[in-house]
This record gives structure tokens, sequence and C-alpha cells, in this order.
């Protein structure tokens, strides 16, 4: 997502957007740093989101919500993660009060990161076996069958 996101600063001159640093002096109850002293905690907040949001996507993957879908689900989630925190601290506003430039570039970031991430738990995910859902989908031939309930045990590691 950084690099993305540095990729497309170089090419329209925007520059960094320091609310992520701003909600997480709200957070951690901060003073208000000068512009050049909020860059880390801007880091820090991006880091900290992507990684702690980025666990469910893990949860995801082992659950068997794998692929595109799974990490278009996965957008939706980042975003509402990062919308919740910066307006919850009063630093943000909702999305579909900014320039739609604005949004596009966010939304635009936060699924390449979704993708990303995807891409990385899918594949750990895959090593790890065939999930209890993805048993389920089988048995139950996707959502076309009815009432074919629960999978035996739990999670396997080989079919």
């Amino acid at each position: 997502m950084t690099a993305a996101e540095k990729l497309e600063q170089a090419v329209s001159r925007r520059p960094d957007s320091l609310v992520p640093g701003r909600a997480a002096e709200r957070l951690l109850k901060l003073e208000p740093a000068a512009e050049p002293d909020v860059r880390p905690r801007m880091w820090a907040m991006h880091v900290g989101m992507g990684a702690g949001v980025g666990v469910l996507r893990g949860v995801m993957a082992f659950a068997g919500l794998r692929g595109p879908w799974a990490s278009a689900m996965f957008t939706v989630v980042r975003l509402t993660a990062d919308q919740t925190v910066e307006n919850w601290t009063g630093v943000g506003a909702p999305p579909w009060t900014w320039p739609r430039d604005e949004l596009l570039v966010d939304v635009a970031g936060k699924a390449v990161y979704a993708f990303v991430a995807g891409a990385v738990a899918d594949r750990l995910a895959a090593a790890a076996g065939v999930s209890p859902g993805q048993r389920h989908a089988r048995l139950a031939g996707g959502r076309r069958v009815h009432d074919v309930g629960p999978v035996p045990g739990g999670r396997v590691t080989a079919e």
C-alpha cells in the first residue's frame, strides 16, 4: 500500500495525509505535534492499523474466505476501520463529504492493501490445508443445497 501510495503521490504531487497521525495523538491523548513531528505518529498509525486489521484477513483466509471476493470484502473492512477511528477522534470527516479525487485515492490505496494482504494470507492459509468452510462448500455444493448442516470435526490439514 505504501509503495502504491508513494507512486501515486509522485504523479499527483499530493502531500502525505497527516490525519492518521492526528488520530493517533487523540487516541493516545498526546499533545498535537508540529507537522514534521507528527510524521512518526502517522507512520505508527499506518502500520498499527494495517497490522491490526490485517489479522482479520488472515483469520478470514484460514476460515476458508479466500480469493478476490474475500479481498473485496476486506477492502470494506479496512476502509471502515480507518473511518471509524478518524471520525471517532474528530480528525476525519465522512468519506461522502470528501472531494471525489481524494476519495478515489483512499479507496484505491485501501484496495491495493486489501488485495496484497489477501494474496499473502490466502497463500499461507492454503499451505495449512483445507478449511472447514471449504469442506462445507464441497459437501453442500456451495450455497446451492440447503440445510446440509455443519461438517464434522474442525480444521483439517490434508484432504
